[in-house]
């Protein structure tokens, strides 16, 4: 079958598009990349969230699908809004996801911790800049908009003592080594966003579209990825909210469910631990002992 991916033209989204195609090949497909400029990668001088959010990076790329340009998007799965339109497109496969974790970056100091008092750090992320103040109420905090290699280029420029990003990216570009100082931060202290690490393969609604990616999809999170989802769903939040929701299936198959929301002005945690059987329910469930507080 002969397919077309849409894809922004940033590193990892050329990194994502590319590793989705390779599979697809392996599968027998021909495909080509096709690259959208979107709202997002237009506007870098302000905030996502003063802008209209991580959507501004979907609506050229499903306007590509729609005029049959191509049949299928990838994206960073916490980039994708749990609502888009299901008329004319669908989630059809989330392959297995790389590390899920928020990555410190520094070349001047070796730890989150180790950063002097009124440190600037550098971040895009309302969601991690909620957690970092909590973390660190003296640290300053700042906005930081760019590609990864823009991000990193800021970094060595002295723009900021450090920067924080999704682990995963910068693994998928191996660039890790480029900077002298990194940490992995632990999910108690940064709850990363839904579907972090996780790509999310978006298709037109054609079944045989739908089929030729399905085997891509990795059930194991999928079901992680659809209780975090369905988690910010209930809250019914949108992008102007800073929350953040990992879940991860235990050895012993039980599922457990880490949260940070900020309710009136208050930066709330919660665990939940549930059994495997119970995990069609469990996000939004799990919002609903959010919702109770606000």
């Amino acid at each position: 079958m002969k397919l077309t991916i849409a894809t922004r033209g940033s590193k990892l989204a050329l990194w994502q598009s590319e590793w989705v195609k390779k599979r697809l090949e392996n599968l027998g497909h021909e495909v080509d990349l096709k690259i959208v400029v979107t709202t997002g990668d237009k506007i870098i001088d302000k905030p996502l969230a003063s802008i209209g959010g991580k959507g501004l990076f979907i609506k050229e790329v499903e306007e590509a699908m729609l005029n049959g340009e191509a049949q299928i998007a990838v994206h960073s799965l916490k980039d994708f809004p749990t609502e888009y339109d299901t008329e004319h497109f669908t989630l059809a496969a989330i392959p297995k996801r790389e590390a899920v974790e928020d990555v410190f970056l520094s070349e001047n100091f070796e730890t989150l911790a180790e950063l002097p008092h009124e440190a600037v750090v550098g971040t895009s992320s309302i969601r991690r800049a909620m957690q970092l103040k909590k973390f660190r109420p003296d640290l300053v905090i700042t906005d930081l908009r760019g590609n990864v290699d823009t991000r990193i280029n800021k970094l060595k420029r002295g723009e900021y003592d450090a920067i924080i990003l999704a682990y995963a990216g910068v693994k998928r570009l191996g660039i890790i080594k480029e900077v002298r100082y990194f940490e992995i931060l632990d999910t108690d202290i940064m709850v990363p966003a839904m579907g972090q690490g996780a790509l999310g393969i978006e298709t037109i609604n054609d079944p045989a579209v739908i089929e030729a990616v399905k085997p891509l999809n990795d059930l194991r999170t999928q079901i992680e990825t659809t209780i975090e989802r369905d988690f910010v769903d209930e809250l019914k939040l949108g992008c102007h909210a800073p929350v953040g929701v990992n879940a991860k299936i235990m050895i012993d198959d039980s599922i457990k469910i880490k949260a940070a929301l900020e309710i009136k002005g208050e930066v709330v945690k919660k665990d939940l631990v549930v059994a495997f059987e119970e995990w069609q329910n469990a996000g939004r469930d799990f919002a609903r002992e959010f919702k109770k507080l606000m």
